[in-house]
């Protein structure tokens, strides 16, 4: 067996993205499989397994990172709870995984490694503190303070798109109401306009002015909420990616409207709102990047 490969998976409600890299982040394999449904965790569990071997049935890569939506224990072995997907609580993934695959396995918040991926090959690479949303089925995200990954105690740290922006807002699969996941969601944009995100950015290419006022109302109320995040954090950088920024060009401009009205000039100073640049593959990547840094010998 050899550490000179690594497999990179990014979990998702209703896809699990696997890649298998090199050590300087090139894809040398690629993958794509749905979740199974309900995504209980021993469906996907043997799901990852036939996977990985699909993936790699020469087993070229001995070292395995999979990135979860939700926090993990401090030892990164145990998913306490993934938002998400239904009954998942206190599942020890990586015990289950290894003696399976016989490689070793290291979990991580899928947040936390899209931003650690973009601090490796993209928008993040050369700033010492970043804030990442990721906007799809949920909201996620990871945090990168003076260059190192923000896990806070006992693991579980940053959740930034269950802060609370509405005392009376929609609940929150997380016990909490009115979370800014339930105003940047899919389910949020769908609440405005019932309408495919990606037919509704067609339709604001195409000039609709009510397509347009949907983004424009979504980017406004996301801005409040990075907002409060620019307050705690004062990062250099935020980055926002998931299926949602595909649309960034709609509601970009808002966001950054928002935090210019509501965040002191001196909190504020150098920062840049951006789309994320490595798109749905940051998870992946950065999965794969924890697993070199906390498996490689």
């Amino acid at each position: 067996m050899s550490s000179d490969q690594v497999i990179g998976i990014d979990l998702g409600g209703t896809a699990i993205k696997l890649a298998r890299f090199n050590r300087s982040g090139d894809v040398l394999a690629e993958l794509q499989i749905p979740t199974p449904q309900p995504p209980v965790p021993g469906a996907v569990t043997m799901a990852l397994c036939e996977a990985i071997d699909q993936l790699d049935p020469d087993h070229l890569a001995d070292l395995v990172g999979v990135g979860l939506p939700g926090p993990m224990d401090a030892n990164a072995r145990v998913a306490r709870v993934c938002i998400n997907l239904s009954g998942w609580d206190d599942v020890p993934l990586a015990d289950w995984l290894e003696p399976r695959l016989q490689r070793q396995v290291t979990l991580a918040n899928d947040g936390n490694c899209a931003v650690v991926g973009e601090a490796w090959l993209g928008a993040a690479r050369g700033f010492e503190d970043v804030v990442l949303l990721t906007l799809g089925t949920g909201v996620g995200g990871g945090v990168i303070l003076g260059g190192a990954l923000f896990t806070g105690h006992n693991g579980a740290a940053a959740e930034p798109g269950l802060i609370g922006i509405h005392p009376d807002g929609p609940p929150c699969n997380s016990g909490n109401q009115g979370s800014l996941e339930q105003f940047a969601s899919i389910a949020a944009l769908r609440r405005l306009c019932d309408v495919d995100p990606r037919e509704l950015s067609d339709r604001a290419d195409a000039g609709d002015l009510q397509a347009k006022a949907i983004w424009q109302q979504y980017g406004t109320t996301l801005g409040v909420g990075i907002a409060s995040l620019v307050y705690v954090f004062t990062p250099q950088r935020v980055l926002l990616g998931g299926g949602l920024a595909a649309a960034s060009a709609h509601f970009l401009p808002d966001v950054r409207r928002e935090v210019e009205a509501r965040v002191q000039a001196v909190s504020r100073e150098g920062l840049s709102i951006e789309a994320c640049a490595l798109g749905n593959g940051a998870g992946r990547l950065g999965a794969a990047r924890l697993a070199l840094q906390r498996l490689s010998g």
